[in-house]
């Protein structure tokens, strides 16, 4: 079982991994014919197969996600949620001839790394058996002060963010598909728990949660993919990935605290443990999208770093000065070090 759930999770991170790619040359591809980008407001998209089959990729992936908690621990299956930011990269290194330099290459592994040091650090859910429990965890106030935030933010950033700076800052639209996700994810958990209890022979479809939940889920997910290919139509592919990522699982994560009490037996180990996650994450966020328009690679270290006289990096280099090619600098660096002028040099002539 172990080894099945471990291979259920890795695929499942290369098939939404693969999603992206696949979006993004349906997208590609539209922009080439001239119609009219989802970044404007267009929605051609849905009569592009390769978009269809980005779309597909991601549902194969998030079901084969959802079989691996049958066969493996969540802490195992959840971290390894990670590698799809590193499928999408490398992917679009090679087919969407995207460069990704040293800075997004650090910063992706600093996200990856902080969300899952967050991940492994974050308590257990508080167990929900039924849609009656299910129902009087929504009914929180906790949850709903949440929940209210979140739709109050989510309008907000459509309405009157968006249209201004989203097609120039790549945080708007991920932040909507960020704080609309965390109410997808619970209402997906909440159908989860109905369709248990359908199988075992309970009276689910009459239950009004369980078609509130459905409605809720289709709207949210409408509103993701929306602004998901808006963000992939405008902004690089390695860049729009890990950012969603790192701020889809800090909202899950949230969202999960809030509705299921999880943060009131934590321990010590487990809070430090969850804020070194996060300032992790920050710091992948900001080296990612600080420094993305930098043409930094390997080439650009000195000799010494990439490789020495036998091969090694730590090897010995000798120190050879370089002439300067302007001698007004040369006399004005003179002057300031109180060093005399030299003289001039007087050819000799044979007579």
């Amino acid at each position: 079982d172990f080894y099945i759930g471990l291979a259920l999770a890795v695929s499942s991170s290369v098939f939404i991994g693969a999603s992206f790619i696949l979006k993004k040359k349906g997208l590609l591809r539209l922009a080439r014919k001239g119609s009219t980008r989802a970044g404007q407001g267009g929605h051609a998209y849905l009569k592009e197969w390769l978009w269809w089959a980005g779309l597909i990729s991601m549902g194969i992936g998030e079901a084969a996600n959802f079989a691996a908690y049958i066969f493996a621990p969540a802490t195992l299956v959840t971290p390894l949620g990670a590698l799809s930011v590193l499928v999408s990269a490398v992917f679009s290194s090679y087919f969407l001839n995207e460069r990704l330099n040293i800075h997004g290459k650090v910063g992706c592994l600093l996200s990856i790394l902080g969300s899952t040091v967050m991940v492994i650090h974050a308590p257990q859910e508080e167990e929900v058996g039924s849609l009656d429990a299910m129902a009087d965890k929504l009914k929180d106030p906790g949850f709903i002060v949440f929940a209210a935030c979140v739709v109050g933010s989510s309008l907000l950033l459509i309405f009157a963010v968006a249209p201004r700076f989203g097609q120039k800052n790549v945080l708007v639209y991920i932040l909507i598909c960020s704080v609309v996700g965390s109410l997808s994810v619970s209402c997906a958990k909440g159908l989860g728990i109905g369709i248990k209890e359908l199988f075992a022979g309970e009276a689910v479809l009459k239950h009004p949660l369980f078609w509130s939940l459905l409605i809720c889920l289709v709207i949210c997910l409408s509103v993701q993919i929306n602004y998901l290919n808006k963000a992939l139509d405008i902004f690089n592919t390695s860049i729009v990935t890990p950012i969603y990522y790192v701020f889809f699982t800090t909202s899950v994560m949230t969202c999960s605290a809030i509705l299921f009490k999880e943060w009131l037996n934590m321990s010590v180990d487990g809070i430090v443990g969850t804020l070194s996650g996060f300032f992790t994450i920050v710091l992948g966020i900001f080296l990612l999208h600080a420094f993305k328009d930098i043409p930094f690679t390997w080439d650009s270290l000195p000799v010494f770093i990439r490789k020495g006289p036998q091969g090694f990096p730590w090897g010995h280099q000798s120190y050879t000065a370089l002439p300067n090619p302007n001698p007004l600098v040369e006399n004005e660096r003179r002057k300031h070090d109180g060093r005399p002028e030299p003289r001039p040099q007087i050819p000799v002539t044979s007579t």
